[in-house]
């Protein structure tokens, strides 16, 4: 179960470091974001489309570039880990009891 939620954790991670790569450098393609984070460009492809899917990029022919409004969607992102890792320290409770 660990494993599992290590590699989601993992692939959100990478996500996120494509995001922030997108936010500084837009508009910007597939190997210049892979240059950028050392990620394989198969996997900064299925990031984009996750970041896509999300709402939170845009391609474009130039480049992935952010939604209008990015900002207040990355503040919800934060808010949402911010509220994970509470849950994770409450989960630590199971079984110690």
């Amino acid at each position: 179960m660990i494993q599992r939620l290590a590699r989601q954790l993992g692939k959100e991670e990478r996500d996120l470091l494509v995001l922030e790569v997108v936010l500084s450098n837009h508009p910007i393609g597939i190997p210049r974001i892979a240059e950028e984070t050392g990620i394989d460009e198969h996997k900064t492809r299925y990031s984009l489309r996750m970041l896509e899917d999300d709402g939170l990029v845009n391609p474009t022919p130039d480049g992935a570039v952010p939604v209008d409004g990015v900002e207040a969607r990355v503040g919800e992102i934060n808010a949402g880990l911010d509220a994970l890792a509470d849950r994770v320290e409450e989960l630590k409770e199971y079984g110690s009891g």
